[in-house]
């Protein structure tokens, strides 16, 4: 069994590296390995404050700004933060970070680690081309929002949490264009490879790790899935 987890920047390393969430959810999914033999799986992370600064300190002193190239920081940023994970997990990881999904390897141990690709789309794609590659039945999006809103709720007090959404639907409140730092629940190049494929995507708070234990054992959760 391979579950992929997109495993959001923002709660690895929201202004620094959260030592306290790391440790939480490799405990976690430490335990979740010993209680199941035959259970993997694949963390691909996300950018989080190294991303958002260094993309910022680039827009105040390109000219001109590219965006290719900063989404190209953004993707460095992700590999830092994926190699930091890979360290934690080492013991269940004994392959490099993944940093060309398309061509991952074999999948060799308990845990494998991803990080972004290259311009075009952020970490949440290459977890859906992870999950396409090794057969998983969903891609879990942990972030630091616990549910998708009908709007966004910072800006829209009329906004609602949704417990489930069609694809169709879901991509009406994204729209279709990745730019650099879109800040999403799912980015809008994955959704559109997710549903082409008929993958689902559950959507939920990662910093809540009891929340997260129901989510990954089949107990009832807080989030939203993302589906057909």
């Amino acid at each position: 069994m391979v579950t992929v987890i997109s495993l959001g920047g923002s709660i690895v390393a929201p202004d620094t590296v959260d030592e306290d969430f790391v440790r939480g959810f490799a405990g976690l999914i430490q335990a979740l390995l010993e209680e199941d033999p035959k259970r993997r799986f694949i963390f691909v992370v996300g950018g989080g404050a190294p991303a958002r600064l260094w993309q910022k300190a680039y827009q105040a002193l390109a000219a001109p700004y590219s965006p290719e190239e900063a989404d190209w920081i953004g993707v460095m940023a992700t590999r830092l933060n994926a190699q930091l994970v890979r360290g934690v997990f080492a013991p269940f990881c004994p392959q490099e970070v993944v940093t060309d999904p398309a061509n991952a390897p074999s999948f060799e141990g308990r845990v494998l680690v991803a990080a972004g690709w290259k311009p075009g789309f952020s970490s949440d794609y290459d977890a859906v081309l992870l999950a396409e590659k090794f057969h998983a039945e969903q891609v879990v999006n942990l972030s630091n929002i616990p549910q998708v809103y009908t709007a966004d709720p910072k800006t829209n007090p009329e906004a609602a949490p949704l417990e489930t959404v069609s694809w169709d639907d879901f991509r009406a409140l994204t729209g279709e264009e990745w730019v650099p730092g879109k800040n999403t629940p799912f980015d809008p190049v994955a959704a559109k490879h997710a549903a082409a494929l008929g993958l689902r995507v559950v959507c939920a708070a990662g910093r809540d790790l009891k929340n997260l234990k129901n989510l990954l054992t089949g107990k009832p959760f807080t989030g939203t899935t993302i589906g057909p």
